[in-house]
């Protein structure tokens, strides 16, 4: 289940060159500016019989065609948190490139987080989780993952795993996708199992080399493949 508040996005950092959504050969290119979306009260709409749409105990996966702390949508989010807050009987899931923003974008009775909300931290190369990292660590949140998606570089992500419940991981998708290998994704995999974090390999991305032989991989295809390889750690979590 999918909830776009708002619309519109642009680049913050490597990963988002080639965005699969908003990218060069993405017929949303050029999209960056940030509106308020006709599904803005989808959480909380209902149908004629007085109950919610959509029901309850399922997984919202929030802002990921968009950002959820965009300073455009500042004037949205409030309404956002209270949605959210609302509906506790949904699992929130927001990913974000710009979590220097989130400690100013907080709903003045966060305290130490809402226990609905899984916070994701994008990092697609060792640069941005070094910088990102330390900072998302920090914060005040009850559920956190980080997201290596794209995937661009081998990372290590040792020095923070303790500080961390999941990581998940995808190449990248698109024309212009750069490569993801299966090594990088092995030595992620390791670096988990090792701190008892759980690891979902979610895809592998337009261009993945494995054994030193790079394949051009179908969109549609690219999560089965990952699925196939059956190297996720999951320990009955649920996926979004």
């Amino acid at each position: 289940m999918n909830w776009e508040p708002w619309t519109g996005c642009y680049p913050a950092s490597d990963g988002c060159t080639y965005c699969y959504f908003y990218g060069p050969h993405s017929k949303r290119h050029g999209q960056n500016t940030i509106e308020k979306s006709a599904d803005f009260d989808k959480p909380i709409l209902k149908n004629t019989e007085g109950a919610y749409k959509i029901p309850g105990g399922k997984i919202v996966a929030t802002c990921f065609a968009t950002d959820f702390f965009l300073p455009e949508a500042d004037a949205w989010r409030a309404d956002a948190w209270n949605m959210i807050k609302a509906r506790q009987d949904l699992d929130f899931l927001i990913l974000t490139k710009r979590i220097d923003r989130f400690m100013a974008s907080l709903p003045s009775d966060w305290g130490d987080g809402y226990d609905n909300i899984n916070i994701g931290c994008t990092v697609e190369n060792q640069a941005l989780a070094d910088t990102r990292l330390p900072a998302f660590l920090s914060y005040p949140i009850k559920r956190r993952f980080a997201a290596c998606s794209p995937l661009l570089e081998r990372i290590d992500l040792s020095a923070y795993l303790s500080g961390l419940d999941h990581v998940t991981v995808n190449g990248e998708t698109g024309r212009d996708a750069r490569v993801c290998d299966y090594d990088w994704v092995l030595d992620l995999r390791a670096q988990c199992l090792s701190a008892g974090v759980t690891f979902w390999f979610k895809g592998t991305g337009s261009l993945f080399r494995r054994d030193g032989v790079t394949q051009k991989v179908n969109p549609y295809k690219q999560g089965s493949l990952a699925k196939e390889l059956d190297i996720s750690i999951l320990d009955g979590k649920k996926l979004f």
